[in-house]
């Protein structure tokens, strides 16, 4: 039996045969047939108060739970609003679908009112994009676009839908399976390349495993460990890698890169073999490439085979999905515990600990330190970008994947809350804190009206320094300390949070911060805590953009 509806009913009932489960976006003119559709649909629906927000509740959404994010917006500004969160999605290779509404197919080019050539702009900030014509193929268009999204290196598609084509009518057909000419991702890597590096990591004798955020996407924490463990290499992990190893392993290194542990880099720019899994050697993680790793021999897994030498020569790659191939190499692999590299790593760790000022002032290191003892380690953390992001990577736990949510490409100031939004959609049942600066929360604080009119108890620490610190931080540095238009005037958020109808706390001092988290994790209510932290506080270590990774400066360096 087939049934006869118009396309904006076909998009619905295509996102319901692809087991969505929660929609982010906001309606405007040319999405009025698919609203119409959704009105009374049983898609969840969560109306944002601005399309970026949308975006950034998909991308939640898809690296909490493992399933690709949905956004809709209307045309012109509505679908332009999206292009951030879009960007956000495409460096971090995560999977959404965007739906926006388009002008009717014969005004497309003639400049109509709120038209924007969408096809054109998230071109190099999509993984595909598809523009509708025919409603023909609208189904079908759905089907691949959530294949494109959440296959091989996942990422953003983007379908642009005329209003005309949301209301013309035809047979529904939805594609069981789908086959596209010329898109084939390599799911297994080559058996010999798998039996050279196999070979290479016994040859070894001072090998570090470096993970990104491929290891998450594709599942493969436990293999992870695994391999960790039969080649007792130590291991560090990417600001996205984070949760893909226990933070509290013997073997684990942290963080590398610019605001890395000093044990951690000191371990890549002494190793002999590293070990690239899922990681896409971006410049925050190598800081001088042509001196990065200057010892070691180069193996890259990565199913993505553009990824491979684009920035740093590989001695051997493997194409192929990371959980494939870690259990293939597992099977062969094998290398003798060295004890001289092991102790050389301890030492490291004892001569370069991550430290700070402990003293009765306000710092906000501690207050993620007591959000990760109140939590216990088992919460989705949310952040945004600066500061805030940096200290959360180096003083959180991350002990699981997919319990860090944060923007490491594109660096997003104002992802943070709606992501976090998207994550308790996604996981209800998980608590969520989301930590961010006071300027990036202020990017987008009116979707505190879309958590509390939706009942997402989330739960917000704004480390508030009155800075936008990092770029302070820099400026510090780098430029004089000549704070150009770094100091923020902010409001009251206690109030504003009222205002919104969630609930509101400020914490001023060092005592307060354990009482303030721990009420707020038993509110029923989306909770704001405005902590006063001190205004010129620096994260340490720091790597200068261009120095190698061991030319490290600050007090844990």
């Amino acid at each position: 039996m087939t049934t006869k509806m118009n396309g904006a009913k076909i998009l619905v009932e295509s996102l319901k045969k692809e087991g969505v489960g929660a929609v982010f976006g906001y309606p405007g003119g040319q999405a009025l047939p698919l609203f119409d559709a959704l009105y009374g649909s049983d898609l969840k629906f969560y109306l944002v108060r601005h399309e970026q927000a949308a975006a950034h509740a998909a991308d939640g959404y898809a690296r909490a739970t493992g399933k690709p994010g949905v956004c809709i917006a209307t045309s012109g500004p509505g679908a332009t609003n999206l292009v951030t969160g879009i960007a956000t999605a495409y460096m971090d290779s995560i999977p959404i679908v965007a739906i926006t509404g388009q002008v009717k197919t014969f005004m497309i080019g003639n400049d109509a009112f709120q038209e924007a050539d969408i096809i054109g702009i998230t071109r190099p900030i999509t993984k595909h994009n598809y523009l509708v014509k025919d409603v023909n193929d609208l189904a079908r268009t759905v089907k691949e676009a959530f294949h494109i999204a959440s296959t091989g290196r996942p990422g953003p598609v983007l379908i642009d839908l005329p209003s005309d084509v949301q209301l013309a009518e035809t047979e529904f057909h939805y594609p069981h399976e789908i086959q596209i000419r010329g898109y084939k991702p390599t799911y297994c890597g080559h058996p010999g390349q798998i039996r050279r590096a196999a070979k290479m990591i016994a040859e070894s004798k001072r090998p570090v495993i470096y993970a990104g955020g491929g290891v998450i996407l594709s599942g493969a924490a436990k293999e992870l460990r695994e391999f960790a463990e039969k080649i007792n290499s130590p291991l560090t992990m990417t600001l996205l890698g984070l949760g893909a190893f226990p933070a509290d392993h013997e073997l684990s290194l942290g963080m590398l890169g610019m605001h890395g542990t000093g044990y951690a880099n000191h371990a890549v720019q002494n190793c002999d073999m590293l070990i690239a899994i899922g990681a896409r050697f971006d410049d925050r993680v190598t800081g001088k490439i042509d001196e990065f790793a200057p010892h070691a021999k180069i193996i890259h897994i990565d199913i993505d085979p553009s990824a491979i030498s684009k920035s740093v020569a590989v001695d051997l790659p493997i194409v192929g999905d990371v959980k494939c191939v870690l259990s293939e190499l597992l099977k062969i692999v094998h290398r003798p515990h060295d004890k001289e590299w092991t102790d050389k790593i301890v030492e490291w760790k004892e001569k370069h600990p991550l430290n700070y000022k402990r003293d009765d002032k306000l710092r906000p290191q501690y207050v993620i330190e007591q959000i990760c003892e109140a939590t216990k380690g088992d919460a989705i953390i949310a952040t945004d970008v600066g500061q805030h992001q940096m200290w959360t990577a180096q003083w959180y736990k991350f002990m699981r994947p997919r319990e860090l949510l944060s923007s490491g490409g594109l660096g997003t100031m104002g992802y943070g809350f709606p992501a976090g939004m998207g994550a308790k959609v996604g996981r209800p049942d998980s608590q969520v804190f989301v930590i961010s600066g006071d300027g990036s929360f202020q990017m987008n604080i009116q979707e505190l009206s879309t958590a509390v009119v939706n009942n997402i108890q989330v739960k917000i620490a704004i480390l508030n320094n009155s800075y936008l610190g990092m770029v302070r931080q820099w400026q510090e540095f780098f430029y004089g300390k000549r704070y150009s238009h770094t100091k923020l005037e902010n409001p009251d958020f206690v109030k504003i949070a009222e205002a919104y109808g969630a609930a509101g706390i400020r914490i001023e001092k060092k005592e307060e911060v354990r009482p303030a988290i721990e009420k707020a994790m038993h509110t029923k209510n989306v909770v704001v805590m405005d902590f006063k932290v001190e205004g010129e506080e620096n994260v340490y270590p720091m790597v200068p953009a261009g120095k190698r990774l061991d030319d490290m400066i600050g007090s844990m360096a």
